[in-house]
C-alpha cells in the first residue's frame, strides 16, 4: 500500500531509541525526510548513521536538545525547517510511590512529557494551518486512561497530552490538518527493557518469568499477555500520519493489546 508520504518532512522528538526510533525508521522507508532528536550530539549522530543504514534512505538528520531545558528547546525550534509531520514522543517514566513523588518530580514530568509537545506544536501547528496540511501525533499511553498506581505522576502527564491533543484538533475545523494521540500499552522499548532486566536480576528470575508475572499481577486485563514491540506502535503511527488517514481527527487511538476494558 502506498501511504502517499514521499517527500513529506517529519520531526520526531525523543527518537534516538525505542518507539521514536522505530517511527523514524518506518517513515524513512516510506520516503519521508526525517529529523530525529536526542539529548546528546553523540546519540543523535549514532542514530542518524544507523537509520541511514537500515532504512536505505539517506534523508535523515538530527538535532540534539534536552526537553527538560527550555533554552535548548528554543534553539532546536529555531533550526527546524517546515514540518509536515510532528511526532511528540519525548517522555520520561519512573515507578515511584505516590508519597515519595516530590514537587520537583511532578514539575519535571510535566516539563518533559507535556510541555515538550506544547512548545513544538505552538511553533509548528499554525504553519500547518496556513499550508492547509499537516499531521500532529502525541505519543501518549494507556496510562492516560488506566492510571498506574506505581507512577501516578506519569499517568497524569499522559492524560494531559490527550487534553492538549483534542484541544488542538478543535482548532483544525475545515482544514486538512489532523491532531491525534496514540496510546501504546506496555512496550518493550529500551527503557522498559532495561527496567525488566533489572527486575529479573534483583529477583533472580528470567526476563520471560518477569514478563509473565507483570501481566499476571500488574496488568492482568491485557489480552495479548505480552509486551508490545516498538514496531507495532510505529506501524500504527505511520498510517495515521498519512493522507490515507484523513478521516481521523481528535482521536485517542489505542495500541495497548486490549488492556483497557472499555469499548470507547
Amino acid at each position: 500500500m502506498d501511504l502517499q508520504l514521499k517527500n513529506k518532512t517529519a520531526f520526531i522528538s525523543g527518537s534516538t531509541a525505542g518507539i521514536g526510533f522505530a517511527i523514524a525508521e518506518s517513515l524513512l522507508k516510506e520516503g519521508v525526510n526525517v529529523i530525529i532528536n536526542g539529548r546528546s550530539e553523540e546519540s543523535v549522530d549514532a542514530a542518524v548513521k544507523l537509520l541511514q543504514s537500515i532504512s536505505g534512505n539517506q534523508n535523515v538528520s538530527g538535532i540534539a536538545a534536552d526537553f527538560s531545558k527550555s533554552k535548548e528547546v528554543d534553539s532546536l525550534i529555531a533550526k527546524l525547517p517546515e514540518i509536515d509531520i510532528l511526532i511528540n514522543n519525548a517522555g520520561i517514566f519512573e515507578p515511584k510511590a505516590f508519597e515519595e513523588i516530590s514537587d520537583e518530580d511532578w514539575f519535571r514530568f510535566f516539563e518533559v512529557n507535556v510541555m515538550s509537545g506544547i512548545r513544538l506544536s505552538r511553533h509548528i501547528f499554525p504553519k500547518m494551518l496556513n499550508r492547509d496540511w499537516g499531521r500532529i501525533i502525541f505519543i501518549s499511553s494507556e496510562s492516560a486512561v488506566f492510571i498506574p498506581d506505581e507512577m501516578i505522576h506519569y499517568g497524569m502527564t499522559k492524560t494531559a497530552q490527550l487534553a492538549v491533543s483534542r484541544g488542538l484538533a478543535e482548532l483544525t475545523k475545515g482544514t486538512q490538518v489532523t491532531v491525534n494521540s496514540i496510546l501504546p500499552g506496555p512496550t518493550k522499548s529500551k527503557g522498559v527493557g532495561a527496567f525488566i532486566e533489572d527486575l529479573a536480576k534483583s529477583g533472580n528470575l528470567s526476563v520471560a518469568e518477569v514478563e509473565t508475572d507483570f501481566f499476571k499481577n500488574m496488568r492482568p486485563t491485557s489480552l495479548l499477555k505480552r509486551f508490545l514491540d516498538v514496531q507495532e506502535i510505529a506501524n500504527t503511527v505511520t498510517y495515521y500520519v498519512s493522507p490515507l488517514a484523513s478521516g481521523t481527527n481528535g482521536a485517542a487511538i489505542r495500541v495497548e493489546g486490549g488492556l483497557v476494558r472499555s469499548i470507547l
